[in-house]
């Protein structure tokens, strides 16, 4: 038995990341044999890694089937609240925490992410990274395992906020206010300066969502 709880990880986080880079989207019907062949291993790891992912509402049910879930408004608005304040926190303790060394690459990131700003999601990849690295500089293992959840619920969304006109712009000045923050040990600015941000991205994804139902 403990020589199968690798394999039982490795399966999860291979569905995991493929819902995650868009191979699966939400509303998309996964089948355990079709995953078996698609990451080589058998159907019992890939059959509990399903059913951890259901366990954690990434998957829904829909009849017998198992489906990557979506977010309707309220559920969207409920995550992006706890997501404003877990990421102000992970700020304000960056702020306080963080090395040299890890604002130093916070500051190259926000400078080699400008090249990708007429590349939404090449974007949003370098936008995960970047968020992910204020997370471990806050040097609480406890907070990152928390956002660690929020940023995989986040795979739910259809779209980026970062294909909107101009918003790739406003996030890396919104960012580069952020790593100043930190970097000057101003920690109520940069709780304040990272809670700006995710409350711009979600006012962004409400307008998107209102023009693609009219």
């Amino acid at each position: 038995m403990e020589g199968d709880r690798p394999v039982q990880k490795d399966a999860y986080t291979l569905i995991l990341e493929a819902i995650d880079t868009g191979l699966y989207r939400p509303g998309d019907r996964l089948v355990e044999s079709e995953l078996a062949d698609r990451f080589g291993v058998s159907r019992t790891p890939i059959r509990e890694a399903l059913q951890r992912l259901e366990t954690q509402s990434l998957l829904a049910r829909d009849g017998r089937s198992l489906i990557v879930a979506s977010l309707d408004h309220n559920q969207l608005s409920e995550l992006y609240v706890v997501r404003s304040e877990l990421e102000g926190l992970a700020a304000r303790l960056a702020a306080r925490h963080a090395t040299q060394e890890e604002v130093d690459v916070l500051k190259e990131m926000v400078s080699e992410d400008r090249a990708l700003v007429n590349d939404p999601v090449a974007l949003s990849r370098a936008n995960r990274r970047f968020h992910k690295q204020i997370h471990l500089a806050s040097h609480n293992r406890y907070l990152v395992q928390q956002l660690d959840l929020v940023h995989r619920t986040m795979a739910l969304m259809a779209t980026t906020s970062l294909a909107a006109e101009g918003r790739g712009e406003g996030a890396l000045a919104e960012h580069t206010a952020i790593v100043d923050a930190i970097e000057k040990r101003d920690e109520d600015r940069a709780y304040s300066a990272l809670k700006a941000h995710i409350s711009k991205a979600f006012t962004t994804r409400l307008k998107q969502d209102s023009l693609s139902n009219i």
